[in-house]
């Protein structure tokens, strides 16, 4: 293949917008795109474990969405006479203490826990893919310091720290919510899942925007980054047109490892009582909700507890193995 610089450019450096639209494209043709997805598709079909966990994660999404539909019940119907009753055909999963049915429940549960997940991985992707682009493309000190703001979230305690936003930031919006007219279709919501999607945002984008500044400082060296750069490309056009598409195959892979780690970050906010607001249910709510009376109704830990496993470990387990489809490199010998 010919080196692009030894070729005679039309222009000098600086007059970027006089040439064609599609000078600077990249040296991959459309043949080698579609077969680079298509190669990582039959890698991916190879890997049965991921293809299992595939399925899986298909089943759940069809659970948690047609299930409260097509159920008898809603997942604040309280059926009086029902109360604490076992798993029967009438309610598969049994009730609550009032007279909720549990499988609609866990149902809705489950569309939640789902909604976090995919929510804020499109937010970390969206955060740290732009930072992590930035940061490798200027390099120097700009680089370093960019760097240093990620090192220093890394630092403090995850956990701490978003319970302590959490809190801080729970009334404002529950204000926001309630008060402006704009915000009212979140109501349904309630403050406590917006606040979960607005923290993880903001503090979980580090580990992306690390890996994307290591495909960037690779990328930035190639032929077609150095002369779309010679002649003055500017780095936002470099950035979308160059870099992070072919960052695509790491940004999917790390993104589809954050869907499970928000589940259970959602789950375990829950838990402790500062996530989902009542009477919206959550995974992590109803085994909250559970523990009081986990001797005389062991079930009504068991089934949400076995959906957040069951989730969370698919997630993994098709998160590694589409890294292992999209990058072959990185596959374990």
């Amino acid at each position: 293949m010919k080196n692009i610089l030894s070729l005679q450019l039309p222009v000098e450096k600086g007059d970027y917008d006089k040439l064609p639209a599609d000078f600077y494209k990249t040296q991959t043709s459309r043949t080698d795109e579609v077969g680079f997805w298509r190669s990582s598709w039959r890698r991916l079909r190879e890997n049965k474990i991921a293809m299992v966990s595939l399925v899986i994660i298909l089943a759940i999404i069809v659970f948690a969405v047609l299930g409260p539909i097509l159920s008898p019940y809603s997942y604040d119907q309280q059926v009086h006479g029902d109360e604490n009753l076992w798993p029967c055909l009438r309610h598969p999963f049994g009730t609550d203490r009032l007279g909720r049915d549990l499988m609609v429940r866990c149902m809705t549960g489950t569309r939640i826990s789902l909604l976090v997940g995919v929510v804020s991985a499109i937010i970390v992707m969206i955060i740290g893919s732009i930072y992590g682009a930035i940061s490798g493309l200027l390099g120097g000190k700009a680089d370093t310091i960019m760097m240093r703001i990620v090192d220093i979230i890394y630092s403090v305690p995850e956990i701490l720290l978003i319970v302590v936003i959490k809190l801080v930031i729970d009334q404002p919006l529950t204000n926001l919510v309630d008060n402006v007219p704009f915000f009212h279709p979140l109501q349904k919501l309630g403050s406590g899942l917006i606040a979960i999607f607005i923290v993880y945002g903001c503090l979980y984008w580090v580990g992306m925007a690390r890996i994307v500044r290591g495909q960037v400082l690779q990328l930035k060296e190639m032929e077609y980054v150095t002369a779309s750069d010679a002649l003055g490309a500017p780095n936002g056009w470099l950035i979308r047109q160059h870099l992070l598409p072919n960052c695509m195959g790491q940004i999917i892979a790390t993104m589809m490892m954050q869907i499970p780690s928000a589940i259970f970050t959602e789950a375990f906010l829950s838990f402790l009582g500062i996530g989902v607001s009542a009477p919206m249910a959550s995974l992590g709510s109803l085994t909250s909700e559970a523990l009081s009376g986990i001797n005389r109704a062991p079930y009504r830990m068991l089934f949400p507890a076995v959906l957040i496993s069951l989730i969370i470990l698919a997630f993994n387990l098709f998160g590694d193995g589409l890294r292992d489809a999209l990058d072959p490199k990185m596959k374990k010998r």
